[in-house]
């Protein structure tokens, strides 16, 4: 189970109480989420069920990108003319010009090794190629033998950060973890409130300040909360800010330093929420965000709604940071470990 997968409680032999969360849907929200089907109730889910979601999920990205390079390659010889094309084309599926450089590289030399000469056989090559890739920088989230766990969750507005925090919250609590969020966003409109929907929704604690407040007070007041409390997961939000504007960015990194301090040791995670949609400015925002705080990994959104998924061979090959989570829908369990052979498989089959 993921909860007990990631996280060594200090006693062994005490056990964890499920608490079965009663998931209703808001209908004042402005994050609307249907509430978890029957199926869903313990944080299970048949792999098959999850396995078709994220074929569905990915239909944009593979009408974009894959159905693109089968049609590229059908027929033709393969020629240095073919690689560059397909060159061109791994490009405008946002995979970036050093990514995109690095695995026709790869693929040219792969050919060449095995005398492939048909343009046809280079699609099966290509999803090794991109697999291969993504395994260098794949990474489940950090195990940890310390409470309370830590996730410091940070992103720019619209990328997603309260639905994944709420999503996050609601896995955990399905594992039966002990969950605090703490609304560290105390600048933009119904931030706090819209976090408090979450914490209601999935049955975590809550903890924030008045609007306006100094975000690291509300983080000094989450740690020494979550341990009052006895809280096994602290997930702290931050408010949306844009890469570009150095004072926030500046107290981005107070927050973090808060946190670090009154914990004593390291944050057991950095989350960088990245809107796949957003394309190659997501790379702007990893570079930034990753010299405010020391981001562990990044938490890929929306991924249903592009057809440009190949920003997250970028994100790994370029940023050097893990892809841990990724989203493909709306519903409670639809942010999931990223599994790199299981998304390369998604997307050609």
């Amino acid at each position: 189970m993921f909860w007990k997968k990631i996280f060594k409680r200090k006693d062994e032999n005490k056990e964890v109480t499920e608490e079965k969360a009663a998931v209703q849907p808001d209908p004042k929200s402005s994050e609307p989420e249907e509430p978890p089907k029957p199926e869903q109730a313990n944080g299970e889910e048949a792999p098959q069920n999850f396995f078709q979601r994220l074929k569905a999920g990915l239909s944009k990205t593979r009408q974009g990108f894959v159905d693109r390079v089968e049609q590229l390659v059908s027929g033709r010889k393969v020629d240095e003319e073919l690689f560059e094309d397909l060159e061109e084309l791994l490009i405008q599926a946002d995979c970036g010009v050093p990514t995109a450089m690095e695995l026709v590289d790869g693929l040219r030399d792969r050919a060449k090794a095995e005398k492939i000469t048909e343009g046809d056989e280079l699609k099966l090559l290509l999803k090794q190629e991109i697999r291969e890739m993504l395994e260098q920088y794949a990474q489940p989230l950090k195990e940890s033998s310390a409470t309370p766990y830590v996730i410091m969750v940070v992103g720019v507005n619209g990328a997603g950060k309260t639905t994944t925090i709420g999503k996050l919250a609601y896995r955990f609590k399905q594992e039966g973890a002990k969950v605090l969020l703490a609304a560290g966003d105390t600048f933009r409109a119904a931030a706090i409130d819209q976090l408090k929907i979450w914490a209601d929704r999935v049955g975590a604690s809550f903890i924030s300040h008045q609007e306006g407040a100094d975000p690291a007070a509300v983080a000094y007041d989450a740690v020494n909360a979550a341990r009052a409390r006895g809280a096994d997961v602290l997930i702290l939000d931050t408010a949306g800010r844009l890469q570009t504007k150095a004072n926030l960015m500046a107290e981005l990194g107070k927050v973090y330093r808060v946190v670090e301090r009154e914990l004593g040791r390291e944050l057991d995670e950095i989350l960088l929420v990245v809107d796949a949609t957003t394309g190659q400015n997501a790379l702007s925002q990893g570079k930034l965000f990753g010299e405010a705080v020391p981001l562990t990994g990044i938490a890929l959104t929306k991924l249903d709604g592009t057809a440009k998924g190949g920003i997250i061979l970028a994100l790994g090959n370029e940023l050097k940071l893990p892809v841990k989570l990724i989203g493909v829908g709306e519903k409670y369990t639809d942010l999931r470990d990223f599994d790199p052979a299981e998304f390369a498989q998604a997307l050609f089959d």
